[in-house]
């Protein structure tokens, strides 16, 4: 049995799953072990260790975290998404004034805002 085994049958439950903890946790039940035994030993509801089961299957230990991750990740992938839309639109406006005839202006404008 290993240390974090111990500590469980030792009585120390943590206030909160860490998503390593579920993680173990899940481990033991995909090995075989009992549903009915672990829920009884670390005191959760086998509803809840199912669900950790089932998001731990679809996307691994990152899938465990609660509330989609890091907020400051969460803004990076936001402002990257707004990013790569404005440049598309950038990119379908230039391809528009150069159809109707705009392109040579255009580049200009491009050359003098870049010096």
């Amino acid at each position: 049995m290993d240390e974090n085994n111990e500590r469980l049958i030792e009585g120390e439950l943590p206030e909160r799953w860490s998503p390593q903890r579920k993680a173990e946790v899940v481990l033991r039940l995909i090995k075989g072990e009992d549903l009915g035994a672990v829920s009884r030993e670390i005191e959760v509801a086998a509803h809840e260790m199912e669900e950790w089961r089932r998001v731990f299957l679809e996307s691994g230990t990152v899938g465990l975290r609660r509330r989609g991750g890091d907020p400051l990740e969460r803004d990076l992938r936001c402002t990257q998404a707004k990013l790569g839309e404005t440049m598309m639109r950038l990119e379908l406006a230039s391809d528009l004034l150069e159809k109707r005839g705009y392109g040579e202006e255009l580049k200009r404008l491009f050359r003098n805002g870049k010096s």
